[in-house]
């Protein structure tokens, strides 16, 4: 067995509290939206499908990014959970270097390391293709990924389009879930 798989295997544990969403090898450096317009980004977006993650839990997964005036963004992410809760996280996010404003990191712990946020690809009005990957080590990494609408659906032929744009970049979606958004009516509007 090849040393990046045993090093998997040993940190299979640590990765299931992390993620859901292991890779040998280094991450993936997919290009990112050009001319990217925070501005525009803003607003509520829907999770249609993502690479699973121990942290999102629940149906009706919206999240509203607002621009603040210091040239952070404001995050609110919400889902409803099965006892009928919506439960929310708050965090922030800014791009660390303004000449690639798609590259963003974001926060929702102070004092925790932020995780990167990549809009690889939005048209601002329906779609957005974002993408996160950290790397646990020389050997191991993990992926998260999003599609997202401004809508709680999207057309099957963008999602495949979106899919077949991750997979171009050397990203394994073969664990992409579908979230459901049916019975939102209790999300905030």
């Amino acid at each position: 067995m090849q040393a990046a798989h045993v090093l998997l295997l040993a940190l299979l544990p640590v990765v299931a509290v992390r993620a859901q969403s292991p890779q040998p090898g280094k991450c993936a450096v997919p290009p990112v939206q050009q001319n990217f317009d925070v501005g525009r980004y803003a607003g509520r977006w829907y999770d249609i499908q993502k690479l699973p993650a121990v942290f999102q839990k629940g149906k009706c997964s919206q999240a509203t990014y607002t621009a603040r005036s210091d040239g952070q963004i404001s995050v609110l992410n919400q889902s409803l959970q099965p006892d009928g809760a919506v439960t929310s996280t708050v965090g922030t996010a800014w791009a660390p270097d303004m000449n690639e404003p798609a590259k963003l990191v974001v926060r929702f712990v102070e004092g925790k390391r932020p995780g990167p946020y990549w809009v690889l690809s939005t048209d601002y009005e329906s779609y957005s293709l974002v993408f996160s990957c950290t790397q646990l080590s020389s050997e191991v990494n993990v992926n998260f990924a999003w599609i997202l609408s401004r809508s709680r659906s999207l057309p099957a032929e963008t999602i495949t389009q979106l899919e077949d744009k991750l997979r171009s970049y050397g990203i394994k979606i073969d664990n992409m879930t579908v979230t459901d958004q049916t019975g939102c009516s209790a999300m905030p509007a």
